[in-house]
């Protein structure tokens, strides 16, 4: 892995255009903020220390926020005194003006444009360290063997490969391949019907198009998709995976795997431990054999199953089937002819069984046939 780089000094520069992360309340470690306003930092400012903080890669801020738990992103303006961190974008400012808070497909998108225009210059050497490269061609061919590479292209069916540590790889073509086997490589692609894999540790993938293939084998993946029809895999640990798209295919065989779809039709499942699954679309089916799962999903006709010890199932879409292993919860909703309610129940008590569907029925749960 490369070595940990220092934090640069403060010094006065030109305002920049950055990323923030937050979580759901819109504060960012126990700091208030709001949309449209300004905020002063009294002292100095240093990277990871003082100051208010973004990242200019929006990548990056998955690193610090990442793609769960109800956490909220904005485009902010960081002036005043400045200081960076070497090991990311990140970047500390004395003054922050808060910007429009944006979706997670608006960040997989400035997350492509970010990393193309991060490539913009053609090294001379792509095959060593540090390596810049470009194309704006139809059917590019590009490889790199080295570490810290940046490549980019913007034609069409684009194949991008890298074998080095710490690659930026960026296509906003159609069908394109990218591949990557580094550790904390940051790959997005803008264009439909992409195919990405990495095999590297730490991994930042986006892809706002279409039809995507994801997948990723290493550990603490992050991988978000805005497009319909995307298929996304970690076998990794930690895994971090968003969809927005509609019929999204999503898995992990990781352990304590995050992962969120709000699209419908969505398939999710998660072989790992401690694995918490969302999803906010209609027709949801999600699954986990790990224990002590947490899913949760707000669509209708959600179809959800743990066979793992001490899940925790929640549904409040309608018509909803349910079913956990031992030592299980299940939350069910109903309608009493008023205003929905829900119906709790707990594996092993009240005759509820492990691993048997059930549903809500007049304040009951009622075992499906």
């Amino acid at each position: 892995m490369p070595k940990r780089k220092t934090a640069e000094p403060a010094a006065t520069e030109q305002p920049v255009v950055a990323w923030k992360g937050f979580d759901k309340n819109l504060q960012c470690r126990g700091y208030q903020f709001e949309v449209g306003k300004t905020y002063e930092h009294t002292g100095r400012v240093e990277a990871c220390h003082s100051g208010f903080h973004a990242c200019e890669n929006p990548m990056d801020v998955w690193g610090y926020y990442g793609l769960g738990e109800g956490n909220r992103f904005a485009r902010v303006t960081l002036s005043g005194e400045l200081a960076r961190h070497g090991d990311d974008t990140k970047v500390a400012g004395g003054r922050i003006t808060i910007g429009a808070e944006v979706r997670l497909s608006d960040m997989i998108r400035a997350a492509v444009d970010w990393v193309i225009a991060a490539t913009r210059a053609k090294g001379d050497h792509p095959s060593g360290h540090y390596a810049q490269i470009g194309s704006s061609g139809h059917y590019a061919q590009i490889g790199s063997s080295g570490d810290r590479a940046q490549i980019g292209s913007s034609g069409d069916r684009a194949q991008i490969g890298s074998s080095g540590y710490s690659a930026q790889i960026g296509s906003s073509g159609y069908y394109a391949r990218i591949g990557s086997s580094g550790d904390s490589a940051q790959i997005g692609s803008s264009g439909y019907s992409a195919q990405i894999g990495s095999s590297g540790h730490y991994a930042r993938i986006g892809s706002s198009g279409h039809y995507a293939r994801i997948g990723s084998s290493g550990y603490y993946a992050r991988i978000g998709s805005s497009g319909y029809y995307a298929r996304i895999g970690s076998s990794g640990y930690s895994a971090q995976i968003g969809s927005s798209g509609d019929r999204a295919r999503i898995g992990s065989s990781g352990d304590r795997a995050q992962i969120g779809s709000s699209g419908h039709y969505a398939r999710i499942g998660s072989s790992g431990y401690y694995a918490r699954i969302g999803s906010s679309g209609d027709r949801a089916q999600i699954g986990s054999s790990g224990d002590s799962a947490q899913i949760g999903s707000s669509g209708d006709l959600a179809r959800i199953e743990a066979s793992g010890k001490d899940a925790v199932v929640a549904c409040a879409g309608r018509d909803a089937w349910v079913k956990a292993g031992a030592g299980g919860a299940i939350c069910i909703p109903y309608h009493d002819g008023k205003r929905i309610r829900f119906a709790v129940g707990y594996v092993g008590e009240d005759g509820i069984k492990p691993d048997t569907w059930y549903r809500a029925e007049g304040g009951k749960m009622v075992e499906v046939a």
